[in-house]
């Protein structure tokens, strides 16, 4: 009987920890707003691209492929209860609070945001408000997904125009090419992420606000964010690696 039940415990035990499947990441990008980042992907990069440039990109980086390559780079490194977690997490509602609040900011076209960024020169936030936003910013990983989406549409943007003419360059001539923009890169997103915090928080109580935070530090969140930071640029590497090969075959 005892070895009957150690059995079934190994079996249990098992069973939790194995994968999460692809297609349950999908409620969870869209809480934690990975599923956003998918989606300004491709209309960053078409922009200012010649209607020849935006036709070789085909449909690798809409945002359904993008996410589900994502997804299946993930899912090896979470089970289903992680994912339920998560969902737990970001679904809570103090999250769908704060959700709330940060869709309304472009309620206007972001006419009140340009005002408050201007203001903001002029009478800076409380230190410990300030504090708050970045610990959020941090644990949330926001400036760090912003400024490597922004960095990794330039690459690619700058790939196209070589290739415009009849040129090209490998990831690593790029990377070292490229390498003093990334900082500029995540400094601007810095500053904007900051300001946006500030403006679309500005009426939420700063206890609130830090229970808010907490539930991007809660470790299996981290992991989430972390490892969609760490596997981003390879989704745009191997992309422009498919760019480079169908070029070559013309």
């Amino acid at each position: 009987m005892r070895l009957s039940f150690i059995a079934l415990l190994l079996i249990s035990n098992l069973a939790h920890a194995a994968p999460a499947s692809v297609d349950a990441f999908a409620p969870v990008f869209e809480l934690a707003g990975i599923r956003l980042l998918c989606e300004q992907s491709a209309p960053l990069l078409r922009r200012g691209l010649s209607e020849r440039q935006q036709a070789q990109l085909g449909e690798a980086f809409a945002a359904d492929a993008l996410c589900l390559d994502l997804a299946k780079q993930l899912a090896d490194r979470f089970d289903q209860a992680q994912l339920r977690q998560i969902q737990r997490l970001l679904g809570s509602p103090i999250a769908k609070r704060f959700s709330a609040v940060e869709r309304a900011v472009g309620a206007d076209g972001g006419e009140a945001l340009t005002r408050y960024r201007v203001q903001l020169a002029q009478r800076p936030p409380r230190q410990d408000r300030m504090v708050l936003v970045r610990r959020l910013d941090a644990a949330a990983h926001t400036t760090s997904l912003a400024g490597l989406l922004r960095y990794e549409v330039g690459k690619t943007q700058a790939l196209l125009a070589l290739m415009a003419r009849g040129e090209t360059l490998d990831e690593q001539a790029m990377s070292e090419q490229t390498a003093g923009q990334a900082s500029a890169l995540m400094t601007s997103s810095a500053a904007a992420v900051e300001s946006f915090m500030l403006y679309a928080y500005r009426q939420m109580p700063s206890a609130q606000l830090a229970e808010y935070t907490m539930l991007y530090e809660q470790p299996v969140v981290v992991q989430l964010l972390e490892g969609c930071t760490e596997l981003l640029p390879g989704l745009f590497a191997e992309r422009r690696t498919a760019l480079r090969k169908a070029a070559a075959k013309r």
